[in-house]
């Protein structure tokens, strides 16, 4: 009888323990998805924010090659990577009845008034209308893919080295005066896609 208890009790130890034990493994399976979903939430969060700091960077540099910069840099590209780098919430809706509208004044004012229609608009009502008459296919597959990223970070590489040419070597890029804003500029198109494609691989 004694024996009988015996053997009771340690089974009841026994069960007690492993029942322990699996909410222990419970608990650090929790722990690590917790740990994991607040490390890829941050990553996804950095992508958002660079995709954000990229897109006004570009539209900076738009503006900048319009009123001052004017160097040999083929600035056109700046339009495809606004196209491909918009957040989804500013490219929605440019892309509705907003970025129709703007589209629509700005053939207007090309077709009829071409002498109202001053020469630092043609660039932003270029690329208005690429947004607005885009094809689905482009607009949504492509430029949420990796074929999107991997055109923008083209686009941003080919516009650094141009730049930094232009400058006359990466040294004088960083420090001139009227360089340092642009180069700031591209290192920041750069930034972006490189950290989206390296999260894609991860």
């Amino acid at each position: 009888m004694g024996i009988q208890n015996f053997l009771s009790m340690r089974t009841d130890q026994q069960k007690s323990e492993l029942i322990s034990s699996d909410f222990q493994e419970l608990k650090n399976a929790a722990k690590n998805l917790a740990n994991h979903a607040i490390k890829l939430g941050g990553l996804g969060f950095g992508t958002s924010f660079l995709q954000w700091m990229a897109s006004f960077a570009a539209i900076y540099l738009l503006i900048l090659d319009r009123t001052n910069w004017r160097s040999n840099i083929l600035t056109g590209l700046l339009i495809p990577y606004i196209f491909f780098s918009l957040p989804p919430l500013l490219f929605n809706i440019f892309r509705g009845e907003v970025g129709k509208w703007v589209a629509l004044v700005a053939v207007v004012l090309r077709l009829f008034f071409p002498r109202h229609f001053p020469d630092w608009l043609e660039m932003p009502g270029a690329g208005i209308l690429l947004i607005v008459v885009a094809p689905s296919l482009i607009a949504s597959s492509v430029r949420n893919s990796w074929i999107g990223v991997g055109i923008s970070l083209v686009i941003a590489c080919y516009l650094l080295q141009e730049h930094i040419r232009a400058s006359g070597g990466f040294r004088n890029a960083f420090t001139k005066a009227n360089g340092v804003s642009n180069t700031i500029g591209i290192v920041l198109l750069f930034v972006y896609p490189a950290w989206a494609l390296v999260l894609g691989f991860l």
